[in-house]
């Protein structure tokens, strides 16, 4: 299992990126013994950068029942892990984040990850995991006055 993560800052209109990267659990690992790694490596994360809130991804159907229910309940556990530490939680569907990032809802995955490593001046390779993160934060930064 794997949870991209993506931290940036926001001064004004400008948003610089702090950290991404994805946290991956052990393959082997019990089903709860996962959930609670993102859930720690998560408050980990937040301890270490001190984000103010959080955004995430609202439910989508996945391929099949049983791994829209891991979906479902890995997101629970980076939710709750937000909110253990005081963070508000902000959601947004695949379309609000892609709009955010390129202008155009229905844009492929690998166009918005191009458009918001230009827009964050990141340079270098970022994960799949870890871009999409980083388009959900800055979703948020560019949506946050709007609702």
């Amino acid at each position: 299992m794997r949870t991209g993560y993506g931290i940036v800052d926001v001064r004004g209109n400008a948003v610089a990126p702090v950290a991404w990267g994805v946290i991956r659990t052990e393959r082997d690992g019990s089903f709860p013994d996962r959930l609670h790694t993102i859930h720690r490596e998560l408050s980990e994360l937040i301890l270490l950068h001190r984000p103010t809130e959080a955004a995430v991804e609202k439910v989508f159907l996945a391929k099949n029942a049983s791994s829209a229910l891991k979906l479902g309940q890995a997101r629970g556990a980076a939710i709750v892990a937000c909110r253990a530490h005081g963070l508000a939680v902000h959601e947004y569907s695949a379309r609000e984040i892609k709009s955010a990032a390129t202008g155009y809802g229905a844009a492929p995955k690998e166009q918005v990850a191009g458009m918001v490593a230009r827009l964050l001046g990141i340079r270098e390779p970022v994960p799949e995991d870890a871009s999409d993160a980083l388009a959900m934060a800055f979703c948020r930064a560019v949506t946050r006055d709007l609702g």
